[in-house]
């Protein structure tokens, strides 16, 4: 039986996929690589560095370890910026009842990203104090789909892997969440996911968590 629930920050919690996006394009300018959209859907769920390898992988570019911290801190800066005015207004449709009502049922919650920045961000949203535990990318090694970060989340829950269940919007989540074997769900609503137990369009479809626990009892997770 499912006894926590981990939930990703960016795409999940709040969308600052925007902000990201016109992070990584001034960076990219920077370096003359063309940078779409779609390139930066594949950076959802990866860290900062790794994501910077991507865009110099794109440009066929090597430069050295100290460009790379420089842009590394352009881009955070840049990033740090446009969300210092995001607030409780911006949260997503229905996470803060969901997170809420999973607490207010016994189940503990985690933040579980890649996001170096997840405890100013969840503090402006006002949501900080519904996290028992928050698990960012200051906490570890290795970016998504490596399930470090779940795992983490996991171990200071007390609560066994296969009894997590991982909320989602990035490929590279999901499969960090089957890497670690815990449930997961799916929120998106381009259909360009696969591999999650379930998929939902926004967290506001979920009414009953009662249901939606007993929908997943049949899917069990790999170990």
């Amino acid at each position: 039986m499912i006894k926590a629930i981990i939930f990703d920050l960016d795409g999940v919690v709040v969308d600052t996929a925007k902000h990201h996006f016109k992070a990584w394009s001034l960076v990219a300018k920077k370096l003359n690589v063309p940078f779409a959209e779609d390139q930066n859907e594949d950076l959802k769920g990866v860290s900062r560095a790794n994501s910077l390898e991507k865009i110099l992988q794109w440009g066929d570019l090597e430069i050295s370890l100290d460009k790379k911290q420089e842009l590394l801190d352009y881009k955070n800066k840049i990033y740090l910026n446009l969300i210092s005015k995001i607030s409780s207004k911006d949260l997503l449709p229905g996470v803060y009842h969901l997170i809420e009502t999973f607490g207010k049922n016994g189940y503990k919650i985690a933040l579980g990203s890649s996001s170096k920045n997840a405890i100013p961000i969840l503090k402006k949203l006002e949501l900080f104090d519904l996290f028992d535990e928050i698990v960012d990318g200051n906490l570890v090694s290795i970016s998504k789909p490596n399930p470090e970060v779940f795992l983490k989340a996991s171990s200071l829950l007390g609560v066994p892997k296969e009894k997590c269940l991982v909320f989602e919007d990035a490929q590279s989540g999901i499969q960090a969440a089957l890497n670690a074997g815990m449930y997961c769900i799916a929120v998106e609503n381009k259909g360009n996911l696969i591999g999650a137990h379930k998929k939902v369009n926004s967290l506001n479809e979920i009414s009953d968590i009662s249901a939606l626990i007993n929908d997943l009892a049949d899917k069990k997770p790999k170990t």
